[in-house]
């Protein structure tokens, strides 16, 4: 298509929508006109901004064909005023002119610049001037519209994002519909500015702009526009607004780099292209980082939206993280941190669940595999209020000391020593803590409020009630295995007695008749020494599930140490360290199990040139038994939910009953039982056993109670 073609095209196409857009305009100003008190004080205005629109759009069309654009240019500027007058009186509507001091003076210097520029196009218009400075009159023509539609767009965003919650559904139609009008004109003269020519292709396009205004505000005059209320979702509201800022980030650089052509001199080209590439760079690196789009985020959730959250979008993702269940699915305590973090936008977090003495302890990590959690990450008397109110502690506030005063408020120091964690959100389930999720630092980490506060306690519920009966599962799964265990185990039971039975009736028969005391006394040993091992192994099978020991006595806790050592004689990666003479209330034999079981597993867990150790210590009223290897470690997961639990075992036909066994004999001497590992860096168990003194004390103490009572 020739050039003079072209232009046909376009000054038919701008005919066409000018006109389109003046019938459109008039016939709704007509209609207004009885309907005007729907718009209150300011109907007689719109009708009368309407009529003028209506107009300038007729003269735009007359100056497409008679190429005459001064009438077009005035209409325009007459437009511009109408619509001034026209917000003006909708600001007076809610009594904010008088409030809101700014408001005026920019309406009147806004006037002045329409004023100005309909001066400045009579004086163009009747002067003869050179070309030279005629270019120069269309840059300040320009510059003169743009100030206008810059401003108009600043008092109709104050127009609507300042009024009363109340009174917005009346301006949100005519605000869009002024919104659209001046954005084109903005677009426009942006790009006649930077062009230093008119752009007719655009121009011609104007007309589209007026057929909008015209449907808002036919909308917002009518009965039934609620029903028409605009509600992007949030996905589609930053994707749009994402793209608006790229095309703005373009535009500005192509203006500065338009700019730098024409002030660069000889080196112009040069300084354009570094400039182009260096922008480039920095775009590269800054917009598709985390804090860029969670500021974005934010900033929309906070200006364009009546609430932060899309409750839909966000119980339908809940729901998906915790109810998925693939080949892939991560344990349950991952899935529950994920579940609060992706509310909060957090990018890792913690789950602490109450252990045996009411404390809590690590159960999973999400994406947090470097922070250092100890044995006991909280004492039960720092749960209180998480537990009584649901307190949801932000930490930046406890760090500050900026907590209620009335709320005894506690957090242990490795959570505050820590800078990314951020929070802690109580999981309660019938006024019972069940868990506790700390959240890491988002990018853009922020204050909450009462919306985020809420959505937490609901969902902190939802979960408590998912753990608690995840543990009643576990529960009946536990107890169903141990009904069929001790089924199986009552044969073995009675056939090892009735053996060891005929053992012992065996031995007695062979004292009072064996002729040769050389045979008589090996038949003995023997038979004695198989006697007592049956014996002893039905006595721990009886203790199964019970946690129970024969008796308790004053022990030697150095000799225990020792003699355990000596079981693995012959073996150099069994190191017996820092051993001090304590005495111990325990069961001799019960004692030792337990810590060759545990030498022995971390044992099969380190390497062959890879150091057990064994030490022991006194810690307050306890010793403390402790068994340290560096072998392949376990996973929190695997200490919460496996380690102590009957008949799971990771060796081969193992009855999964070891670890189990050693806790339960544990806590039948009064003692107890800890562990901590990473997978990787090896595992340390730590027995505690009461001192005989202390137990002598308490005894002691127990029975003058009853005397005196």
């Amino acid at each position: 298509m020739s050039r003079a073609g072209a232009f046909d095209f376009w000054s038919t196409a701008g005919v066409a929508f000018d006109l389109s857009g003046a019938i459109a305009l008039a016939s709704l100003a007509l209609w207004l006109w009885p309907k005007r008190a729907r718009f209150e004080e300011a109907g007689g205005s719109v009708v009368a901004a309407l009529f003028l629109t209506a107009a300038w759009c007729v003269t735009a069309a007359a100056a497409a064909t008679a190429q005459a654009p001064m009438l077009a240019s005035l209409a325009e500027s007459i437009r511009n005023l109408a619509w001034l007058v026209v917000i003006y009186r909708l600001f007076a509507g809610d009594g904010r002119h008088s409030s809101l001091a700014p408001i005026r003076p920019v309406i009147f210097a806004l006037v002045f610049v329409g004023l100005l520029h309909i001066g400045m196009t009579l004086a163009l218009s009747y002067l003869s001037v050179q070309r030279g400075l005629a270019n120069l009159g269309f840059e300040i023509e320009v510059m003169l519209r743009l100030l206008v539609t810059v401003g108009g767009l600043v008092l109709v965003h104050n127009l609507y994002a300042g009024a009363p919650r109340e009174l917005r559904p009346g301006l949100r139609w005519p605000t869009i519909g002024l919104a659209i009008l001046w954005s084109f004109d903005l677009n426009l003269y942006t790009v006649a500015y930077l062009a230093r020519s008119w752009p007719s292709e655009i121009a011609a396009l104007r007309g589209a702009a007026g057929l909008a205004l015209a449907a808002c505000l036919a909308i917002a005059a009518s009965r039934g526009r609620d029903e028409l209320r605009l509600k992007p979702s949030r996905a589609v509201t930053f994707q749009t607004f994402s793209l608006l800022v790229i095309g703005v980030y373009l535009v500005a650089m192509v203006a500065v780099a338009q700019w730098l052509s024409y002030a660069g001199g000889n080196f112009a080209r040069l300084i354009e292209m570094a400039f182009l590439t260096f922008a480039s760079a920095i775009a590269l690196v800054v917009l598709p980082s985390r804090r860029v789009r969670s500021w974005l985020k934010v900033i929309l959730a906070k200006h364009f939206f009546q609430h932060r959250y899309d409750y839909r979008e966000e119980w339908l993702r809940f729901t998906r993280t915790i109810g998925r269940n693939d080949d892939e699915t991560s344990p349950l305590g991952e899935r529950v941190v994920q579940s609060v973090a992706d509310i909060t936008d957090s990018p890792a977090g913690l789950l602490l669940t109450p252990g045996e003495q009411g404390e809590l302890t690590l159960a999973a990590r999400w994406n947090w595999p470097d922070i250092e959690v100890p044995a006991a990450a909280c004492p039960p008397e720092m749960l209180v209020p998480f537990e009584q109110a649901g307190y949801i502690a932000d930490l930046d506030d406890v760090r500050e000391g900026a907590v209620p005063a009335n709320l005894d408020l506690r957090v242990p120091e490795w959570l505050l020593a820590e800078r990314r964690a951020w929070a802690m959100v109580p999981l309660v389930h019938y006024d019972r803590l069940v868990g506790m999720v700390v959240l890491a630092r988002p990018a853009m980490a922020r204050k909450f409020d009462w919306e985020d506060f809420d959505l937490l306690r609901v969902i902190g519920q939802q979960l408590a009630s998912y753990l608690a009966e995840n543990a009643s599962q576990e529960a009946l799964a536990e107890t169903s295995r141990f009904e069929d265990f001790h089924r199986r185990i009552a044969f073995v039971m009675h056939d090892i007695k009735n053996l060891a039975s005929q053992f012992s009736l065996l031995a007695r028969n062979a004292e009072l008749h064996a002729d040769k005391p050389e045979f008589r006394a090996d038949m003995l040993v023997t038979l004695r020494n198989s006697s007592d091992k049956l014996n002893a192994l039905l006595a721990r099978l009886s203790r199964y599930g019970a946690g129970a020991v024969d008796r308790l006595e004053t022990v030697s806790a150095a000799e225990v140490a020792r003699t355990v050592t000596a079981r693995f004689n012959g073996n150099p990666q069994v190191v017996l360290s820092d051993v001090k003479d304590l005495a111990v209330m325990a069961n001799f034999h019960s004692l030792e199990q337990v810590l060759v079981h545990l030498v022995q597993n971390g044992l099969d867990a380190s390497r062959a040139e890879s150091p057990v150790f064994l030490s022991l210590a006194a810690d307050g009223l306890f010793a403390r038994f402790e068994v340290v290897d560096a072998g392949s470690g376990m996973s929190a997961e695997f200490v919460r939910h496996r380690l102590f639990k009957p008949f799971v075992s990771t060796k081969s036909g193992g009855f999964g009953i070891g670890a189990f066994e050693a806790r339960e004999l544990v806590k039948g001497m009064k003692g107890r039982l800890e562990v901590e590992s990473r997978e990787g860096l090896g595992s340390r168990f730590v027995v505690r056993i009461p001192l005989a003194a202390t137990t002598e004390i308490f005894l002691n103490s127990t029975s003058q109670d009853q005397k005196v009572a």
